[in-house]
């Protein structure tokens, strides 16, 4: 255990004596220097953080008083105190008016007065060095905390910037950014479909750093399997006390983002219940926080989400018409990743590059092996699927590159395009029974020679064929490595819009 530093106090008096019992008696708590004239005192002050300086008035050189006012000037921070014999309403005056004393001790003293005495003194200096330290770094925050938001928010403004949206020049995307570009000057509430891991909260906040609103508050909320009361305490903020667990005022999401943008995330999960509550928040521009008897006017531009299909909802009955008319001024589908298979390779080279800088392990890029294999993997996760998968075969990496080899099974058991239609007859009614077998058995001699790298002598033991057998069964069906590096940097520059 650590112990506690204790205070440095300094004793000022020409009489040995009295220093000596000075010392003896302040020891007990405090480490004590001590000085026999002013002159030394200065040295002293000069070279040591002395807390509390304890000074007698009667001295050959100076008064204490004088020597107090000067240290006042050079040295703010110490506590003062006068020792005197005399009660000198002049002195007493002086030494308040220009040393600044802490309190005025007359002699003899009686020790436990004094350590008291000298003990609330050093706690006032480490209080006002507290005091201005903070006043110091609330100045410094402040303006260090308007810098960094300014930065942050620039950068966000270029991470979401349209040109940033990772696609080629004939990705399906570039419809939709076009429509965000359009969009997004203008307050209407935009619904963004599609499936999970499609990338619909980053169109959300394009929509947001694209708009008159960038400079305002972005908040999200996620409104899958939350029960009413929480949802509404979470969106709409509750009063102290308004229901178990309250314990203090929350600010509800739509007030934290007034001026801004709120992105209601799965908004197909809320109940019917909720959507009512919804609805009158956005035709009233008011909440009315759980407890509170006082609405609060809200500005707040609305972006909903959802991969359910809402107008599907509303003919079931099962969502509002009037509510889904509100969050649905514009809609915008986001396809599937198997929909745009062009754009893989470009945003594989993207989460390769961010995850390289977060884990500090360079590579220098895919395989063309491996890209052929994940273009054609149906990618059911979509691109947050794609971005788990480049994190785990770089965490798994030795080489250069990334390998087909270091791909997981699933995606490594999808078929290349040129076997499209072989799966198609594998999985289906279709086709002869022939057509299945040799398409199974393509794609097994691929899988396992990917996952060998190739090497054909420890394939052939796996699959219990001599090396002529394999041979003759690559030749039959066409089968021979990529060995085409994909560089990284290359992907995107060959296929970047």
């Amino acid at each position: 255990m650590l112990k506690k530093k204790r205070p440095l106090i300094l004793c000022v008096d020409d009489e040995v004596r009295s220093l000596e019992t000075l010392e003896r008696t302040l020891d007990e708590e405090f480490d004590v220097l001590t000085a026999g004239s002013a002159s030394e005192a200065i040295t002293i002050l000069e070279n040591n953080p002395v807390e509390a300086i304890l000074c007698d008035q009667r001295m050959p050189e100076v008064t204490g008083v004088e020597l107090l006012s000067e240290v006042r000037e050079r040295w703010p921070e110490p506590a003062r105190l006068i020792l005197s014999g005399y009660t000198d309403s002049e002195d007493i005056i002086r030494g308040l008016n220009d040393a600044g004393i802490y309190q005025y001790i007359t002699k003899p003293w009686h020790p436990d007065n004094l350590l008291m005495v000298v003990r609330n003194a050093c706690q006032l200096c480490q209080l006002q060095n507290e005091n201005d330290l903070l006043t110091l770094e609330m100045r410094l925050t402040s303006d260090q905390v308007e810098k960094k938001l300014s930065v942050k928010k620039a950068r966000l403004k270029s991470e979401f910037h349209l040109d940033e949206i990772r696609r080629t020049a004939q990705s399906p995307l570039n419809n939709l950014c076009d429509q965000v570009a359009k969009v997004a000057p203008y307050d209407v509430s935009v619904l963004v479909t599609g499936p999970s891991g499609t990338g619909k909260e980053l169109f959300a906040r394009a929509l947001h750093y694209n708009s008159l609103r960038a400079d305002k508050p972005f908040i999200v909320e996620n409104c899958g399997a939350m029960p009413d009361e929480l949802l509404a305490s979470e969106l709409f903020g509750h009063k102290k006390g308004s229901f178990t667990g309250a314990i203090s005022d929350h600010i509800g999401m739509f007030e934290q983002a007034d001026g801004g943008t709120i992105f209601l995330d799965e908004i197909g999960e809320i109940s019917p219940a909720f959507q009512v509550k919804l609805l009158r928040v956005l035709q009233e521009r008011e909440v009315r926080p759980l407890g509170d008897y006082r609405r609060r006017n809200v500005d707040v531009r609305v972006i909903a989400s959802t991969n359910r299909n809402l107008e599907e909802e509303v003919r079931a009955g099962r969502f509002r018409q009037d509510l889904y008319y509100r969050l649905a001024e514009v809609t915008m589908t986001l396809p599937e990743l198997a929909q745009r298979k062009v754009d893989i390779p470009l945003l594989a080279q993207n989460f390769l590059d961010k995850a390289m800088r977060e884990f500090d392990k360079p590579m220098r890029g895919f395989t063309e092996e491996a890209l052929v294999c994940m273009q054609a993997y149906c990618w059911p996760g979509n691109v947050r699927e794609l971005q788990n998968e480049v994190r785990r075969m770089l965490v798994l990496a030795d080489g250069e590159y990334l390998g087909a080899d270091l791909l997981s099974p699933r995606v490594l058991h999808a078929a290349p395009q040129d076997e499209t239609q072989g799966t198609e007859q594998l999985t289906g009614l279709d086709g002869s029974l022939k057509d299945r077998i040799e398409a199974l058995e393509k794609r097994i001699l691929r899988e396992t020679l990917i996952r060998h790298r190739w090497n054909k002598s420890q394939a052939s033991r796996e699959l219990g064929l001599s090396r002529v057998g394999l041979r003759s069964k690559l030749e039959r069906y066409q089968l021979e490595r990529v060995t085409t590096l994909a560089a990284a940097g290359k992907v995107a520059s060959d296929t970047e819009h």
